[in-house]
């Protein structure tokens, strides 16, 4: 174990707060997955804590070596990783499966490793793309035909390929690259600029989508019903959730049922990934939710910390551009199961079980 600390290069705090975080994780996986295991007759709450395990460990190494590699190469290896999702992204779009009822493809299966989503990886690197060109022109003159061609292309380009299968996951990378752009002194007014074209796009691609239903279908009515049933309850399966997710919390009261105690983990569809975080406050109540939300912002302090003790602007800003949004993203789990926010389908970072979340 020595010998492991004494190879990390970087933040011990960060570190420390990975490995608590995921340690943690393992009790609300373990508990929630009862209700799949239930589903499937073929597997057990073991079979889903073993993945879930496999998955952690598969994570771990890829920190440990990714912190070992020099972060300034990524600066170049952008342009060799930006067309290699986009091809993922696209191969998915064609060859894609779909899972758990989805109706849309989201994932690649690899025979013998499971699925990967490509989505979730094209966020990384579209937020270590933004961060190459911000720090390369940020102490100079941006012109927006030129800030066109070189970083909102590339950008549209791959949240196009996300979108038809993925509109939160395309929302919220928009969103980072959005305030990643206002971090970089990127301009005022060609964000605003972008940010109109963004909604003219978005419009556009409804207009086909519903001129031309074969092509995509249900995902345009999908999206509509989940912002729809947010305001005045239409959609009765995000309804159910929501409401599942609710009296999990409710429930929890002060100091929560225990571990392995939930009972609403038997109703709740998701309630291993999406909505994991209700089932942590009704087994370990509101000091146990308040925690989690703790432990977010502390490694939100941590992200601004270490951006300020960077040696270089690319450092600076890629440390923001990959911190922020895990943060951003827990946020946004934990809004979407008390009703603050529309169901998003989007996980608790480190702690909802899956692969490539975890990984990324």
């Amino acid at each position: 174990m020595n010998r492991i600390f004494a190879n990390i290069k970087g933040d011990r705090k960060l570190l420390i707060f990975v490995l608590v975080i995921i340690l943690l994780s393992f009790i609300p996986v373990y508990s929630a997955s009862s209700n799949l295991a239930n589903i499937s007759s073929h597997s057990s709450t073991v079979t889903f804590l073993v993945k879930h395990f496999v998955h952690v460990s598969l994570g771990l190494v890829v920190l440990y070596f990714t912190q070992k590699f020099p972060y300034k190469y990524f600066r170049k290896l952008r342009f060799l990783l930006l067309p290699a999702v986009a091809g993922l992204l696209l191969f998915t779009l064609a060859k894609g499966a779909t899972i758990g009822g989805a109706n849309a493809s989201r994932w690649i299966r690899i025979p013998g490793m499971g699925t990967f989503q490509p989505s979730t990886a094209a966020g990384v690197v579209l937020m270590i793309y933004v961060a190459g060109y911000l720090s390369k022109y940020f102490n100079e003159k941006i012109t927006f035909i030129d800030s066109l061609k070189k970083l909102w292309l590339p950008v549209f380009g791959v949240l196009m390929l996300i979108l038809p299968a993925n509109f939160s996951t395309t929302a919220i990378i928009f969103t980072m690259v959005l305030i990643m752009c206002f971090i970089g002194r990127y301009p005022i007014k060609y964000l605003l600029s972008i940010l109109g074209m963004g909604v003219v796009a978005f419009s556009f691609f409804i207009l086909m989508v519903k001129a031309f239903p074969d092509l995509m279908p249900n995902r345009v009515d999908t999206w509509v019903s989940r912002i729809e049933s947010f305001s005045d309850n239409e959609d009765k399966e995000a309804n159910y959730q929501v409401e599942k997710a609710k009296i999990a919390i409710a429930s929890g009261g002060l100091m929560g049922r225990g571990p392995g105690k939930s009972v609403q983990k038997n109703f709740l569809p998701q309630s291993s990934s999406d909505f994991i975080y209700a089932i942590v406050v009704e087994e370990f109540g509101l000091i146990g939710g308040i925690f989690v939300i703790g432990l977010y912002l502390f490694l939100l302090v941590r992200v601004l910390h270490i951006s300020q003790k960077a040696d270089s602007l690319f450092g600076q800003l890629l440390v923001l551009a990959l911190g922020i949004p895990i943060v951003f993203q827990s946020m946004i789990n934990m809004a979407v199961a008390v009703q603050i926010f529309p169901v998003t389908g989007q996980t608790l970072p480190l702690i909802s079980s899956g692969g490539t979340s975890i990984w990324m």
